[in-house]
């Protein structure tokens, strides 16, 4: 869709026609398909707001609006040479017209039927429809349990244990306690949430309490997900890897079958209809469970979902009941949300739950203009401090006898750890030396009350075996300490001796987080080691004895946030290059095979570097803490400028050169279809002066096998392009969720999803054009307790230096847990 919407901006000759999609209640809708009717290819598609936009040449068209769930639209259309702009509302398929969908049932379908009269008034149901002030609490908490695998290793850790209580009872009996400790998690948040519609959120949080690791933690807040059914699509980002259609829309009734299983009499109340749903189509419909909805007025009381197995980041079962409080005969308003979740690793299992209670809803709040921002959630420091009486006033749920029980025991056990006779004597069990620390993980030192620790390599890691020169062994040491404020410093020092050579290098780096809530840092390196040419090549380049040179090196670079979603990253580096002694001894046994041949030779010389990139995402939305920034996104693209400066004549450098890139990057959803992500850059030679080879920037040649990062380097690039002037640089890439693999049957069981994309490179010094694309199976396993992503993938190029051509590639990526992404 991209490089269709770059192609169709460069058009000439056309004008722009351009507008808005628009649904029933003026809300934008995503990914509308927008063409000229008897011509399909004159076509586009709308953004995740309902934009659009397109070039046609003048003259009289008859415009197609169309969108899933929605009623086909055709507008007369006359496009003048100016911008010519044309918003138009689409509004929902008529009930009677889905009758002919159900082609598989040969009686009427009760349950659909009632879903169906619900459908059509749920956006006067859905309270989401009016702005309000809520009160809301919310309690997250999970509990550890071993496997039967994690039971075999527990046994042997107790006897151990039993062997060492012999000796030394009271540390035994600690790490009992510690264990305990462990097995179970809890946060719990109390807050004011401001809402406006569409999708305004501001939460202040007056009470905050976390107990143990909230890692497996689900939903402790409001801002990052919303569960409200009564939308068409429910983007789940934190939580599931595709959008998830709710069954209680125009095109969930497409997507889900349904049943009705028990009609439930009340006295006083309307009969409640317990309705089943199920998939109709598994490559688009992720919920199976059932829903309430109460006879005659079709109003929803309770729903209770669970999301089908794999579609989930981290969990292997997630569920959701919700509660709904009836205003009247018009309101579904949210009272209770239940969560549930758990998954499962080799050893042990996390079984995770998650209340939320809304109470005092006030729908006539009075917000001023400038209430909602891009800052959607503030804790202070005091909602951290309250004590034990404060939460048993406020909790709208109360406390189960086992969360007592653990609350009373962490507690005590936090008390007595929080002493520093303690807190020293588990830093003395931490600080032991044992032999495993020594040969394989590294000696570590810790101190709790300074928060300090420090780490000296493994013999394991002192030792390189594969080195430019030969091995090298020789031991590193990291330092880190961190205040209470969130202030940091971390310190990286390293050593080492070839073992062909006998020659000592190293290197040493400090940095200090002086703002956490702006990300400003500064710090200063120094190396005095071995350098690339060519840094970013090929594997099968980098390591060839001509990109390698020596450098001794000082560096003082500066990171931080000017305002929100502005960065600007400083660094000054003064080198001195030269080449390799003419003594230095290799390892040449794979020259041959490699084609490998001699270090470079040159005169050394000096060089002062400066470089500047300056990052901007708008409208990036964050969380604010008492002493930091929690970054939640944007659904705008990143755009970034770099900098670099050889400056000449200054205390002895010898180079003179002006460098300058551009670039784009958005990660967008398209609707049920999947996740796209694409990356365009441009640059320059201003100056080059004076520009060493070191100096210089590559277009990198693709691996072998390896499938690189496809947002910054190409499959099938059989050369390393060295350029000075104008390039173009594309990259796009599109994951399709399951979309599409899922409608082959018995194929979502195996979890194996699809992957397309590709690039184009145009760089006209070298006369030279490459574009390519490529298709890829991949699956998310377990590993670690983390996620591993292993991919296969077929790529396809051409370009006018070379003929077609296709190769095979592999790829391997695991999970940041932070952002709850890949790296592609």
């Amino acid at each position: 869709m991209i490089s269709c919407f770059l192609l169709g901006n460069s058009a000439l000759g056309q004008y722009v026609l351009k507008g808005k999609v628009l649904d029933e209640s003026n809300l934008g809708i995503p990914y509308a398909d927008v063409y000229v009717k008897n011509n399909a290819d004159l076509r586009t598609r709308a953004d995740l707001e309902g934009n659009y936009l397109m070039r046609l040449e003048v003259g009289e068209y008859y415009m197609v609006f169309s969108a899933l769930g929605y009623e086909t639209r055709e507008h007369y259309m006359i496009v003048r040479e100016t911008e010519n702009v044309q918003d138009i509302q689409l509004f929902p398929v008529k009930i009677k017209d889905l009758e002919g969908y159900d082609f598989a049932v040969k009686r009427r379908n009760v349950g659909r039927d009632i879903v169906m009269r619900t459908v059509e008034r749920k956006n006067q149901f859905d309270y989401n429809q009016y702005p309000y002030k809520s009160d809301v609490y919310i309690r997250a908490k999970d509990e550890r349990s071993l496997t039967s695998k994690g039971e075999e290793n527990i046994e042997k850790d107790l006897e151990d244990q039993e062997d060492d209580a012999r000796f030394d009872d009271v540390e035994a009996l600690k790490r009992k306690k510690l264990q305990q400790l462990n097995n179970l998690n809890m946060v719990e948040v109390e807050m004011e949430r401001s809402y406006a519609p569409p999708n305004k959120i501001k939460e202040i949080r007056t009470g905050y309490d976390k107990r143990g690791d909230d890692r497996n933690l689900y939903f402790t807040t409001t801002a990052k997900s919303n569960f409200n059914f009564f939308q068409n699509t429910l983007y789940l980002d934190d939580l599931s890897k595709s959008p998830i259609q709710s069954p209680i829309s125009t095109a969930g009734i497409l997507s889900y079958k349904y049943q009705l299983v028990e009609k439930i009499e009340r006295d006083t109340l309307p009969t409640l209809n317990k309705i089943k749903i199920s998939s109709r189509s598994i490559s688009s419909s992720t919920l199976e469970g059932y829903i309430y909805i109460q006879d005659s007025t079709w109003l929803v009381e309770k729903i209770d979902f669970k999301i089908v197995k794999g579609n989930l980041y981290i969990y292997d079962n997630f569920s959701v009941v919700q509660d709904f409080d009836i205003y009247g005969d018009s309101m579904c308003v949210l009272k209770n949300q239940y969560m549930n979740y758990d998954v499962e690793y080799r050893k042990e299992k996390f079984e995770g739950s998650t209340v939320v209670n809304y109470k005092n809803y006030d729908f006539n709040p009075q917000f001023d203009k400038k209430y909602f921002g891009n800052e959607l959630a503030v804790t202070s420091q005091e909602a951290y401090e309250r004590d034990s009486s404060y939460w048993s006033s406020t909790r709208l749920t109360p406390l189960t006898p086992d969360e007592q029980k653990f609350i009373r025991q962490r507690d005590s056990i936090e008390n007595l750890f929080s002493k520093s006779s303690y807190l020293d004597s588990v830093d003395s069990v931490f600080n032991k030396v044992t032999f495993w620390k020594v040969a394989w993980f590294g000696i570590d030192h810790r101190n709790r009350a300074k928060k300090t620790q420090w780490t000296i390599s493994s013999i394991a890691a002192m030792i390189r075996p594969i080195y430019i020169a030969g091995p090298r062994i020789g031991p590193d040491f990291d330092y880190f300490k961190k205040w209470k404020n969130e202030k940091t410093f971390d310190g990286y020092v390293r050593a080492d001796m070839g073992l062909l050579n006998s020659d000592i290098k190293g290197s040493a780096n400090a940095r200090y987080l002086y703002n956490p809530f702006r990300q400003s840092r500064i710090g200063v390196n120094f190396t005095h080691n071995y350098d690339l040419i060519r840094s970013y090549d090929a594997i099968t380049q980098v390591f060839l004895r001509d990109n390698f040179i020596e450098r001794t090196s000082g560096s003082l670079y500066h990171d931080f946030e000017i305002v929100n979603g502005l960065y600007l990253e400083s660094n000054f580096t003064y080198i001195n290059r030269r080449p390799l002694p003419e003594d230095t001894k290799f390892i040449r046994w794979f020259d041959n095979a490699l084609e490998n041949t001699e270090p470079p030779k040159f005169t050394s010389y000096n060089a002062l570097i400066a470089d500047f990139t300056l990052r901007y995402t708008p409208f990036q939305k964050y969380m604010r803490e008492p002493n930091r920034k929690v970054i939640l996104g944007s659904k705008w693209p990143t755009l970034y400028v770099f900098y670099e400066k050889g400056v000449p004549d200054f205390i002895g450098s010898e180079v003179n050169h002006d460098y300058i890139r551009f670039g784009m990057l958005q990660t967008f959803k398209i609707s049920t279809l999947g996740t796209s992500k694409y990356h365009i850059t441009t640059g320059k030679f201003l100056n080059q002066k004076i520009l060493r080879a070191e100096d210089m920037k590559y277009h990198r040649r693709a691996d072998p096998i390896w499938f690189s990062n496809p947002m910054y380097s190409y499959q099938d690039l059989d050369s390393t392009l060295p350029t000075m002037d104008w390039y173009f640089e594309s990259h796009y890439i599109h994951h399709f969720n399951g979309a599409l693999i899922n409608k082959i049957p018995f194929m979502k069981r195996t979890r194996i999803s699809t992957v397309a994309g590709g690039g184009y490179l145009w760089v006209p010094e070298h006369k030279w054009t490459h574009y390519e694309m490529f298709a890829g199976l991949e699956r998310v396993f377990k590993f670690a307790r983390r996620r591993l992503r292993i991919g296969a993938y077929v790529a396809f190029s051409d370009g006018n230096q070379i003929k077609p051509r296709s190769t095979f590639k592999v790829s391997f990526a695991i999970l940041d847990e932070r952002s709850m992404k890949f790296n592609f």
